[in-house]
C-alpha cells in the first residue's frame, strides 16, 4: 500500500494566512450582522468602548458577542473532531452521528428536562455532555469485542446500533412528554443563540484540551489510514492510537453539543473541503478544518438572521441546507479525497 501523498509544505502554510481571513470576516461579519439595526460605529464601540446606556451597543455586547463566541468555538470542537472521526474510522462518511455522540447527548438532555425538571439550558446542557461521553464510552467498548479489537467496521457498526438504541428511548419518552418535548426541540435543532458566557467559559477548558490533542494527531491518523498491519510494521501502537482519538472526540463533540446543541454537518463536510487543498496528510487536513469550520458556522449562522429578517432561522437548519448541494456537487465530481 503506497505512503501517503505529501504536498510541499510552504503552500500549505502559505495557505493558511488567507483561511485565517475567511475566519476573521466571518467573525466581524457575525458581530455585525443581525435582526437589529446597529450601525458599525457601535459596533466597535460596544467592543472597545462601550456606554452601558447606550442599547445598540449593548446588543453587541450582551447578545453577538457570546452568540459569536459559540461559533467560534462549537466550529473548531466539530472541524477538529469531524476530522479526527474520519481518519481514526477510514470512513469519509464519519461524523459526530457515527459514534452515537449525538443520540447519547440527546437522551441525557431528555432525561434532564423529563425526570428531572431541569429547565435552564445552562443546567441540562451538561447532561448532554455526560450523554456524549458515555456513548462514544460505550461505542468504543462494543466496538472493541473481539479478536481484532475496535477495527472501523466494527466501530461504525457498534456506533449504528447504539445510535438506534438510544434514538428509541429518546423518542419515547418525548412522546410520553409534551413538555419535555417543547424544550427539547429547541435545543435539538442545533442553535448559538442565547448562551450564556458562563457556559462558554465552562466548555473552553475541554475544547482546549481535544483541539490540542487532535493536533498532535496527525501523524498517528496517517499512519493508520494505512491500514492496521502497515501502521503495526510501522511501529503503531493501534489500540493506543484509538484510544487517544476516542478521548479526543469525546472532549470536542461533547463541548461542541454543550456550546451549540447537535449541529449536523459541519463535521462531515469540512474536512473533505480541507482536503482539497492540503490532500490526505491529516498533520495539514486538521489545521486547516478547525479554521475553515468555524467559518463555514459563523457564515451558516449569518445567513440564516438574513434570510428570515427581522426573524432568523437557527444555524443548524442553515448548515444542512447550505452545505449539502456543494457536497454533493463535490462527490459526483469526485474530488473528495480518499482517505
Amino acid at each position: 500500500m503506497p505512503l501517503i501523498a505529501r504536498r510541499p509544505r510552504g503552500p500549505l502554510l502559505a495557505g493558511l494566512l488567507p483561511v485565517s481571513l475567511v475566519l476573521g470576516g466571518a467573525l466581524l461579519l457575525s458581530l455585525a450582522v443581525g435582526s437589529g439595526d446597529v450601525p458599525l460605529g457601535d459596533v466597535v464601540a460596544g467592543l472597545f468602548h462601550p456606554d452601558h446606556a447606550d442599547r445598540a451597543q449593548l446588543i453587541v455586547r450582551e447578545v453577538r458577542v457570546p452568540r459569536t463566541a459559540a461559533g467560534l468555538l462549537a466550529g473548531v470542537a466539530l472541524g477538529l473532531a469531524g476530522t479526527v472521526m474520519q481518519g481514526v474510522a477510514r470512513n469519509p462518511l464519519a461524523d459526530p452521528g457515527l459514534l452515537g455522540v449525538n443520540a447519547g447527548a440527546s437522551v441525557c438532555v431528555v432525561f434532564a428536562i423529563s425526570v428531572l425538571s431541569l429547565s435552564d439550558p445552562s443546567q441540562y446542557i451538561w447532561f448532554g455532555f455526560l450523554g456524549a461521553c458515555l456513548a462514544a464510552v460505550l461505542v468504543y467498548g462494543v466496538g472493541s469485542l473481539g479478536r481484532d479489537g475496535a477495527t472501523p467496521v466494527k466501530l461504525a457498526l457498534a456506533g449504528a446500533a447504539v445510535a438506534a438504541a438510544l434514538g428509541s428511548v429518546t423518542s419515547a419518552m418525548l412522546l410520553t412528554d409534551s413538555r419535555t418535548f417543547d424544550q427539547f426541540r429547541f435545543w435539538q435543532v442545533g442553535s448559538l443563540t442565547g448562551r450564556e458566557p458562563e457556559v462558554l467559559w465552562q466548555a473552553l477548558p475541554f475544547i482546549a484540551v481535544g483541539a490540542v490533542l487532535a493536533l498532535t494527531l496527525g501523524p498517528q491518523l496517517n499512519t493508520l489510514a494505512l491500514g492496521d498491519d502497515t501502521a503495526r510494521g510501522l511501529g503503531q501502537r493501534i489500540a493506543l492510537a484509538r484510544l487517544g482519538a476516542a478521548a479526543c472526540v469525546v472532549l470536542l463533540c461533547g463541548a461542541a453539543t454543550v456550546v451549540a446543541g447537535p449541529i449536523a454537518f459541519v463535521g462531515l463536510a469540512v474536512p473533505h473541503a480541507a482536503r482539497l487543498v492540503t490532500g490526505p496528510d491529516h498533520r495539514w487536513i486538521l489545521p486547516y478544518s478547525a479554521l475553515i469550520a468555524p467559518s463555514a458556522l459563523l457564515l451558516a449562522d449569518v445567513a440564516g438572521r438574513l434570510v428570515a429578517h427581522p426573524g432568523e432561522v437557527q444555524v443548524g437548519v442553515m448548515t444542512a441546507a447550505l452545505g449539502a448541494i456543494p457536497f454533493v456537487v463535490l462527490v459526483r465530481r469526485r474530488k473528495v479525497v480518499e482517505l
